[in-house]
């Protein structure tokens, strides 16, 4: 259970604090599942009052609450929210938060717990946690804790994600640090597990005998927005394949762990992660096709090409788009390829995991005609969070026709309610203290050791593998299909 605390929010006046972190706050608050006992505290840098704030906050709330607002609820929640106005190396201003703590762990009984969320930029991070632990906040007296939670990117290569967690390992032990991934809060993602080991009809045929390959696909229609330099220094590969997507394949390709200890299960992930095949050059130039959107149409409304976007070099090499072959190196899964592609200013907007098993044999309904098709499963992780099953049937009539048909399950509908926003999972999470959906240091290291070496590949000396356009509305560059086309298979039509 979630226990009394104190959550301070470092960069509370930053776009997440309001489209996601508050909102996810009151809606914990709404369903009744907040303690009693929590106080809010957000530091930045302007100059605001805990009323103003407040106010705010309030029309976020309005804005972005997934239930909508009940004033009331509201009403109760804005009474445990607080500002602290600070520069981020002013150490004065740690002491101050330190005392105004202190006074609310008397005023709410919070109980001397705090959990820091840096919702700032990495280069904000050294700075930060080094004025905690000057002022004593990384350290709880005995019976309470102190903890942190950390938001991506974290890193933007393994060296500089070695160097923020040496940083964050002086000041907070392991099993006090939270390194958020957005992904493993949402529902369908924490329901892969599930799925996989408490229904006996999946988890023998989860393997190399029944699997033909699995397809992971993050479509996006947006553009860059007005992330053009933050894109620039990123790019696809870094910004979506290193954490979120790779934490999927996880989930898909983990063996079941001895418990649901958080330990236990990440142990599983990480296996995966070091049975990742490394990519030598040879292997990028003919298993990794990077994109980048050019001038199209999305809706029946043009866009501009990336290159012309705000604040994006007009001879720009980032990728917006990412496709490539990743082969897990263990016994489950040999000769198993998992094709992972993820793009800006697709058609459509969608989030999913495709498990094809291989086909029927070739006789009785599909002998001497053409392929009537594979078994499909596909977890749906965004927007309409959900599992279906793809299978043969006769249609009806004297004729032997056959055709797909769908068993399909939506959150929705079958549970009555919403689901959680994944911000709202994260947080309960670490004011309990469980940490089974947060990544850990050794996990991190090994999906930047993996990113990287695509990514030294693509920026060597000499010849370098091409970056390939695709007009925007469509989905994504020829040589993304070709990738598959040379292995028999086709990207799952969504």
């Amino acid at each position: 259970m979630p226990q009394p605390c104190s959550v301070v929010i470092f960069g509370a006046s930053g776009d997440l604090t309001f489209r996601k972190l508050i909102p996810a706050l009151y809606n914990i608050a709404a369903d009744g599942d907040l303690p009693a006992a929590l106080s809010v505290v957000g530091f930045a840098r302007r100059e605001k009052t805990d009323d103003s704030f407040r106010a705010e906050l309030h029309e976020a709330a309005r804005k972005f609450s997934r239930s909508g607002l009940n004033e009331e609820v509201w009403s109760s929640f804005a009474e445990r929210v607080f500002y602290h106005r600070s520069e981020f190396g002013e150490a004065a201003g740690y002491q101050r938060l330190a005392e105004r703590l202190a006074e609310l762990d008397e005023e709410r009984g919070t109980c001397g717990n705090r959990l820091f969320y840096l919702s700032v930029a990495p280069s904000e991070f050294e700075g930060i946690l080094q004025h905690l632990a000057a002022a004593g906040l990384n350290k709880a007296a005995e019976g309470s804790w102190a903890r942190v939670i950390v938001e991506k990117p974290f890193g933007t290569d393994l060296a500089t994600a070695q160097a923020l967690n040496g940083v964050v390992s002086k000041t907070f032990h392991e099993r006090d640090t939270y390194r958020i991934d957005h992904f493993l809060g949402k529902e369908t993602a924490q329901n892969i597990m599930v799925l996989r080991f408490a229904n006996g009809i999946f988890e023998p045929l989860w393997n190399h005998r029944y699997i033909d390959h699995v397809q992971i696909t993050a479509a996006e229609p947006l553009g860059v927005e007005a992330r053009g330099p933050y894109y620039e220094s990123s790019g696809a590969l870094r910004d979506m394949v290193q954490n979120h997507l790779l934490q999927l394949l996880c989930l898909v390709a983990m063996e079941p762990p001895t418990d649901l200890a958080a330990d236990s299960v990440r142990d599983e992930k990480v296996k995966v992660i070091r049975s990742l095949r490394p990519m030598t050059p040879e292997d990028v130039a003919r298993d990794v096709v990077r994109g980048q959107y050019a001038a199209g149409a999305i809706g029946g409304a043009e866009v501009k090409a990336y290159r012309t976007e705000d604040r994006v070099s007009p001879t720009s090499m980032t990728e917006t788009y990412v496709a490539l072959k990743a082969n897990v190196d263990n016994w489950r899964w040999a000769g198993v390829p998992f094709y992972i592609r993820v793009g800006k200013r697709l058609p459509k907007g969608a989030t999913e995991i495709a498990v094809q098993l291989k086909n029927a044999p070739s006789v009785l309904f599909n002998k001497g005609a053409e392929d009537i098709g594979a078994n499909v499963l596909v977890i749906r992780i965004q927007p309409d969070e959900g599992i279906s099953l793809r299978m043969q049937c006769k249609m009806p009539g004297a004729a032997l026709r056959i055709e797909p048909v769908k068993m399909d399950f939506h959150y929705g509908t079958s549970f009555g309610k919403a689901s959680p926003e994944a911000y709202e999972r994260l947080l309960l999470d670490a004011m309990s203290g469980d940490a089974t959906l947060f990544a850990r240091r050794d996990e991190v290291e090994g999906a930047w050791h993996f990113i990287d070496l695509i990514e030294n590949a693509w920026h060597a000396a000499g010849p370098q593998p091409p970056l390939c356009e695709y007009p925007a509305g469509s989905w994504g560059p020829k040589e993304a299909d070709d990738l598959l086309a040379r292995d028999g298979r086709n990207w799952r039509r969504m």
